[in-house]
């Protein structure tokens, strides 16, 4: 029938004193049923939030206080009373079938409502007692509660279109079907999140609270949050940089969770030594050498091996190049890695190395390659610049030079 029809019929009746007592009628019931419902309702709410206050005290679990704070007591209250108001429908409107069919399917939606705010409350308690458990404080929880909640509403919203338009389910997704392909394509970032999601925790690819830097979207920091769309990444400089959550399969990053998770940090730098400066050391050379602590036991030993093999192969050194010698490079070196090695902030137990690289334009690189037992970034940077601050303080002590280009004053 149709609306403006049927408020015409009725409204020719409220001329008749039976039209008045039925109008009467309604309102009357309407007003009790509010009432009735509104006084179980807030019965029902203080009983249950105070059974569960006092269960929660009693458990040695957060999950119930948490489900506290989110309200799923509050809102488990209010399925009796809907559910009372439902059945009383057919007596409040026992004269107006019309009105009383629409006041079920609104009774009908306001269920689906409440269950769909219950799931959620449920899964933000699951969530925020997962974020407590150390095993789950750093996995993507957000992005698999968004995915039930988006099927939940999706789910939710096939449910309403039924009831309103008095369809079965069956044929609502029959015509879903047809536009399949435009759906997929709004909530394409949102399966392409869902994957990446999956993929990122079955993978142990990243974890809230990594390091992690992605050099295309200029991001360098720590994860703070993975959601089905977005991952929020706090920059040290406090920024934050938000990148789409399928970025992290589709473009490359670094993680620097294995620097975290290892015994010390890696410092690896070069001095750039000039190739001019270096030469075979004549015997004052190396007496003056053995003054410095690191090197008297090395230089002893090694001048020892040095004189009996150019004695016993009765090498002629009258000049330096025959035989066996030592070098003014290869002495620092020596000295480079036996100061890292009686270091006390480098880590013994991994890499420690000084090692010469191939020749440059800018001269020769001898490199450290070491580990800082201290892994923070102030002090990290405190470690390699108190090494390089006392090598580069070195250099001339080996009658060597560092290379940098020169500078032409005007």
């Amino acid at each position: 029938m149709n609306v403006s029809h049927f408020l015409y019929d009725h409204l020719k009746e409220l001329g008749t004193p039976e039209a008045w007592a039925r109008l009467l009628n309604l309102l009357g019931l309407s007003l009790i049923l509010i009432i009735l419902v509104f006084v179980i309702d807030f019965i029902i709410r203080r009983v249950i939030r105070s059974i569960s206050v006092g269960v929660a005290h009693r458990t040695h679990t957060h999950l119930d206080d948490i489900a506290i704070s989110n309200n799923v007591p509050k809102y488990l209250a209010h399925i009796l009373p809907l559910y009372i108001a439902i059945k009383a429908l057919p007596i409040v409107f026992v004269d107006y079938d019309y009105w009383g069919a629409l006041a079920f399917k609104l009774g009908k939606v306001l269920v689906v409502i409440l269950f769909l705010n219950i799931l959620k409350s449920v899964l933000k308690s699951i969530r925020d007692y997962l974020r407590t458990v150390p095993r789950y404080m750093d996995k993507p929880i957000d992005s698999y509660i968004q995915v039930v909640m988006i099927v939940g509403w999706s789910l939710a919203l096939v449910a309403i279109f039924a009831i309103v338009t008095e369809t079965t389910i069956w044929t609502f997704f029959t015509a879903l079907g047809a536009a399949s392909a435009v759906i997929l394509l709004i909530f394409k970032d949102s399966i392409l999140g869902f994957v990446a999601s999956i993929q990122v925790s079955m993978n142990d690819t990243v974890r809230i609270g990594d390091w992690i830097t992605m050099d295309k979207y200029g991001a360098d920091g720590d994860v703070i949050e993975i959601t089905l769309a977005t991952v929020k990444i706090q920059n040290f400089d406090k920024t934050i940089t938000t990148v789409p959550t399928y970025a992290l399969i589709s473009d490359s990053f670094k993680n620097w969770r294995g620097m975290s998770d290892s015994g010390g940090r890696r410092i690896k730098r070069s001095l750039f030594i000039k190739q001019s400066g270096i030469k075979y050391l004549e015997q004052e050379e190396i007496e003056a050498l053995k003054k410095i602590d690191l090197l008297t036991s090395y230089l002893e030993n090694r001048e020892k091996k040095i004189n009996d093999y150019n004695t016993q192969n009765d090498v002629d050194k009258t000049l330096l190049i025959n035989g066996r010698n030592l070098t003014n490079i290869g002495v620092f070196r020596k000295y480079m890695q036996l100061y890292l090695e009686n270091h006390s902030a480098v880590n013994k137990d991994m890499t420690l190395m000084t090692r010469q690289l191939q020749p440059t334009t800018q001269g020769i690189p001898i490199e450290v390659y070491v580990f800082s037992a201290d892994k923070r970034w102030e002090n990290y940077e405190y470690i390699m610049s108190d090494i390089f601050d006392h090598f580069l303080a070195s250099v001339p002590y080996f009658n060597l030079e560092l290379f940098e280009l020169p500078s032409h004053l005007n």
